[in-house]
């Protein structure tokens, strides 16, 4: 690390020679390599990236500039060259540096990131505040191939000739979302991209500069070249059509040749387009060869699992697919995230990969339910937030029956803030018809499914990330019905514990651990079905009950424990209610141990409430 170890900061990039600079890119994918692996996060998109984020910063001051990353994974070299170099080895980690983009963590991210084609949008509001304040500097987005397949990243390219404001855009080009890109927009960039032809116009652009006639300006320059090689050797882009200049497509692993461009493009005044092809994991043989494995790795430490929630819901979907032909499965680009590698190689014709477009796949599920097909569509709790106007007007309100299968609920670890699964009990209790379920192990998760594929009506069902166990606290032959009534799983006195999902181990645990300590035997309640609640087995847990605690992977504003103790209101007993979950507060990344710690939930603090109440009672 001879080079990287004697910079400071981004600054010193200019005074490297070609050689260095190579070196240097090495040893920023071995840094990056290196701690990712250990702390797991990102490595191909990251890995991608290094040149061209060296370029980007030996043409743009990124203290003056507004640079605009999308999604923000690929954000790692960034990271490194902007001050944070030494804290770079607590990536993901508690209290360590963000895997985005973070206004709170450096004064150089200038945007907070973490979902899919963001960046387009909030480049033309950085540049529009530029104008209006009259002030002098560039704005530049760095948007992947995959995200520009989103319809919020359309709708800001629509709007650019309306903007009229100089904005430039940079097309990361790797072919890649987290798993292939699709679609018919996909198949246009190829064609650009492998465009060996319109190749040439890349020495024009470079020598443009030196050879401009005295008095020229860039503008017309450009304008004059583009008319002579326009249907000469430049394919036809819808770019151009849309009023936006497309520059392309250009080497994304040559240093010299993207800061020939980005600097012409400092010079040109009018909102442009660059194309970079560049290579998914470059650098690292096994994310070159597996980019969609590589994408992003789990830390090294973390206990392997030989059965994850993801695969679980999987291998039960194949079997019902086996059973029933109308079932389909649809996911917006996370066939390897969602473990549906499987079902869509048995099931080719009924596995839908729509690309990164959760509000289309919505509705897009809505049409085939009304067509007499049952869909199934996965989706993590995070991104359902993308699709919740579809969930509500073009699903529930038509009271169609679609299965939502909604992947990593709760908090879910070191991606930090923005994926987080937080918000679907919240918003879903509220919404009419549709029903909500989660299980605590394998067997309810069967049942639930099958339960959701017989109604005629949309279901959503919730679970975490992580391990999951083939059966908790359960005694007597497996259960054969679809029956979604509450279950009581121990029978106490004086409390009461009330969780569904992911809590139930939890609670479990903590009357465990009461009972070790002399203190009464708490009694323990799994919902299961979240909403519509089986309110006959809570009331009756309410009036029996002196204190009853309710813990739920989600935030207690909006949540289940608020309507539970709402329910005493118009009881005679005098039952307290205490809710334990996630505060009005977004949730640094971390592990969820130290998530949820942070969020009080752990046994001592549900002990410490009994305590706390049996005192006040005396």
């Amino acid at each position: 690390m001879a080079i990287l170890d004697r910079m400071t900061d981004y600054h010193d990039l200019v005074n490297l020679s070609d050689e260095s600079l190579n070196v240097l890119c090495q040893e920023l994918r071995d840094t990056i390599i290196k701690v990712v692996l250990k702390n797991g996060g990102h490595l191909g998109s990251p890995l991608g990236a290094v040149e061209l984020t060296v370029a980007l910063l030996r043409q743009f001051d990124p203290e003056r500039d507004k640079i605009v990353f999308d999604v923000g994974h690929q954000s790692y070299t960034y990271k490194i060259l902007t001050g944070r170099k030494e804290e770079f080895h607590t990536l993901r980690q508690w209290e360590g540096i963000s895997g985005f983009p973070k206004r709170s963590e450096s004064r150089f991210d200038h945007f907070d990131v973490g979902h899919s084609s963001t960046s387009l949008s909030a480049s033309l509001g950085f540049s529009k505040a530029r104008d209006l304040k009259g002030t002098n500097h560039d704005v530049v987005a760095i948007i992947g191939d995959g995200s520009l397949l989103n319809g919020m990243a359309f709708e800001a390219l629509n709007y650019v000739k309306e903007a009229n404001t100089k904005v430039i855009f940079i097309l990361n080009d790797n072919e890649m979302c987290i798993s292939r890109r699709v679609g018919g927009f996909a198949t246009h960039l190829a064609r650009l991209s492998s465009n060996y032809t319109y190749k040439k116009i890349k020495r024009i652009v470079r020598e443009s500069s030196s050879k401009l006639p005295k008095g020229a300006t860039i503008e017309a320059f450009l304008e004059k070249t583009k008319n002579k090689i326009k249907g000469l050797i430049k394919p036809d882009n819808i770019f151009d059509e849309m009023g936006i200049n497309y520059w392309g497509p250009f080497d994304g692993h040559n240093i010299k040749e993207l800061e020939s461009v980005f600097g012409l493009a400092r010079k040109y005044d009018k909102p442009v387009i660059i194309h970079v092809v560049t290579k998914k994991g470059k650098g690292y043989r096994k994310a070159e060869e597996k980019p969609w494995i590589y994408h992003g790795v789990s830390p090294s430490t973390s206990p392997k699992c030989s059965f994850s929630w993801s695969q679980a819901v999987a291998s039960t979907l194949e079997r019902l697919a086996d059973e029933n032909k109308d079932i389909v499965c649809l996911t917006a680009a996370m066939k390897e995230g969602n473990k549906l590698n499987s079902f869509s190689a048995k099931f080719p014709d009924r596995f839908f990969d729509v690309g990164i477009a959760e509000e289309h796949m919505f509705t897009m599920a809505a049409g085939m339910a009304a067509g007499g097909i049952k869909p199934c569509v996965f989706i993590y709790s995070t991104f359902m937030q993308r699709a919740m106007d579809q969930l509500v007007h073009d699903i529930a309100m038509q009271n169609l029956p679609v299965v939502i299968s909604v992947d990593r609920a709760g908090l879910i670890g070191q991606d930090g803030e923005t994926h987080q699964g937080l918000l679907d009990v919240a918003w879903g209790r509220s919404i009419p018809n549709l029903h909500i379920l989660s299980p605590r192990d394998l067997i309810d998760l069967e049942l639930m499914y099958r339960y959701a594929f017989e109604r005629q009506g949309p279901t959503m069902i919730r679970y975490p990330r992580g391990k999951i166990c083939k059966s908790i606290h359960r005694k007597g032959p497996r259960p054969a019905n679809t029956n979604m009534k509450s279950k009581i799983l121990s029978s106490g006195k004086e409390w009461a514990f009330i969780g569904y999902g992911k809590t139930i181990e939890f609670l479990l645990h903590t009357r465990q651990l009461a009972m070790e300590q002399n203190l009464p035997e708490p009694s323990v309640l799994d919902l299961r079905i979240v909403k519509p609640l089986d309110y006959q087995t809570i009331d009756n847990v309410l009036k029996t009950h002196s204190l009853v605690i309710v813990a739920e992977d989600g935030y207690i504003n909006g949540g289940i424990g608020e309507i539970i103790a709402g329910r005493t209101n118009g009881m005679s007993s005098r039952t307290t209610v205490r809710l334990f979950g996630v505060p009005d507060k977004f949730i640094p990344h971390g592990t969820t141990e130290q998530q949820w710690e942070y969020c009080g939930m752990t046994p001592e603090k549900v002990i410490e409430a009994y305590l706390g109440h049996t005192k006040a009672k005396a």
